[in-house]
């Protein structure tokens, strides 16, 4: 079992950047592709961008291509999400998510929310106008 936490959020203005992080303990996190999801109010989970667990592959939302970069760490167990650009759309609390692969394979990744085993709590995203 692995335990995420978020954190990096906070109040950006539109045009601004900030940087997601999300510590894993319990397992290493080289075991799991991993995704970032957000959520905004009155609205379903949505999925923003994914990496495999050698990350070599990564995989975005149409709405945050261009702009976000997904990127891990294995060494410090850690998976970031810098987001640039922003815009008050972004605004949402962001989950982190982590994806235990079905086979044994390095550029495996999901953009399915039911394919990821294990979730952080989130952290809040504000990006105002």
């Amino acid at each position: 079992q692995v335990q995420l936490v978020e954190s990096g959020g906070g109040l950006a203005q539109a045009g601004g950047s900030l940087r997601l992080s999300c510590a894993a303990s319990g397992r290493t996190l080289s075991t799991y592709a991993m995704g970032w999801f957000r959520q905004a109010p009155g609205k379903e989970r949505e999925f923003v961008a994914a990496i495999s667990r050698s990350g070599d592959i990564t995989y975005y939302a149409g709405s945050v291509k261009g702009r976000f970069t997904i990127s891990r760490d294995n060494a410090k167990n850690t998976v970031y999400l810098q987001m640039n650009s922003l815009k008050p759309e972004d605004t949402a609390v962001y989950y982190c998510a982590a994806d235990r692969p079905p086979f044994n394979s390095d550029s495996y990744y999901s953009t399915s929310r039911i394919q990821y085993d294990y979730w952080g709590q989130g952290t809040q995203v504000t990006v105002s106008s």
